[in-house]
This record gives C-alpha cells, structure tokens and sequence, in this order.
C-alpha cells in the first residue's frame, strides 16, 4: 500500500485534485520523512531540491537577518504546501517546532509531474494567493496593531489554523491547545519583547478572557472578548 493511500490530509493537500491513477504517480517520486523539533528540511540560501506537503506537525519559516537573528516569518500546518516549486533559490528555512511527518518530493520530479497536470497547478496557484492573503493580513497586525491586538490576533489565528481545516463555525474552532513556539519565539514573530508578551498574556489571563495551564498551553475562555481585543 502506498503512503498516499493512508494519507491523514489527503482530501485537503494540493494532490486532492487528483485522481487515483495520478496519485498512484505521485506516490512513486515522493518518499515520507519524520522530522524532530528543531531539525530543518530546507535552508535558506540553498538551491531548491525539494518540496513537500506537511501531513502532521507544525513547522516554521525562517530567516536570518544582517546581524545574525532568526526572523520567523511564517508558519505551516497540516495539509500545508513547503518549498519552492519553479524556483532556483530557497528564500527561508524550514524548521519543525514539533515532531512532524512531510511527504517529500524532488522539486523536478515534482516540477515536471505538475507541468502534466493541470489541476495540480492549478492548485498550486489557489495556495499561493490564500497565503497572499495572509500575509497581507499578518502586514497589517505588525504595521498597525499594538501589542494587544498583536496577541489577540495571534492567538485567534492558532485557534483557527489548529482546528479542524476549513472549519469556520467560531463554535467549532479550537479553544485549548499547546503553542507550537516559546515566549520569546512569539515575541519575534509579533514584532515585540517577551516582557511585553508575558505582560499582555498576564492581563489576558486576568481579565478572565484566557487561561494559561501551563507555560505554552493556552485555554480560550471568552472569544467574544478577545476578538474584541484584536481589533
């Protein structure tokens, strides 16, 4: 039996426009590979050799500024596409947060196979517009929002990306879960420093709008509130 045939994502990744013959295909150029918490898959800067689907785990997106920080500058989840098709050059690393599962593919073999079916690009195409959007929304929470809303927003978007996919009931959506990224990962992604962080994860807990169990477990209490919060 082939990895795609017991594929956790697969009515939901890009090969959901395929069809069994066309699976069968893709299944023989990919290869599945689990990765640990802090092992990377692709680096930046590096000649782009591969792509893949994430079946389980969340990973981040990376990059290194002048001055030697880590910048993050996205995160990928279940059924999420990694990698640069078509491309030369990667522009960030690729990095699991948690243990994680990805299904693989050399990025000619893959290239070539999506060149043959329409769909697949076609695909392809919807994905990088959805994350177009996005990141026309994440631009708008670092260049506008403050840190309130900052978090708010953060926390609102872990709610939704860790939920079942496509689910857009706010009654459905997650409300407990574990954050795949430190305090101070978070403080980088948002633009802010841990202390501000720990002071707006405080005064959310204190305002009876969220709980905190744990040092990375969070609890929705209130998602009226916080999206009020986000602004």
């Amino acid at each position: 039996m082939g990895f795609c045939d017991t594929c956790l994502v697969r009515n939901r990744a890009i090969c959901a426009a395929l069809d069994s013959t066309e699976i069968a295909t893709l299944n023989a150029i990919g290869r599945r590979r689990k990765l640990e918490p802090g092992e990377s898959l692709i680096w930046e800067g590096d000649d782009s050799l591969l792509v893949a689907n994430v079946i389980e785990g969340v990973l981040k997106l990376s990059t290194g500024t002048e001055d030697g920080r880590e910048q993050i500058v996205g995160v990928v989840y279940p059924s999420d596409f990694i990698g640069r098709p078509f491309g030369a050059t990667t522009r960030h690393s690729v990095t699991a947060l948690t243990e994680a599962n990805v299904c693989v593919f050399s990025r000619t073999d893959f290239d070539s196979f999506a060149h043959e079916h329409p769909a697949l690009e076609h695909k392809l195409l919807k994905r990088t517009l959805s994350e177009l959007d996005r990141t026309r929304r994440w631009m708008l929470l670092l260049g506008r929002k403050n840190a309130e809303e900052k978090l708010a927003t953060f926390l609102l978007d872990m709610s939704e990306r860790l939920s079942e996919p496509g689910c857009e009931d706010p009654d459905q959506m997650l409300d407990e879960f574990e954050l795949p990224f430190s305090r101070q990962q978070v403080a980088d992604l948002l633009g802010l420093t841990i202390e501000t962080v720990s002071r707006q994860f405080t005064r959310l807990k204190k305002d009876g709008i969220v709980d905190l169990p744990s040092r990375r477990a969070v609890t929705i209490l209130n998602r009226a509130a916080l999206e009020a919060r986000a602004g």
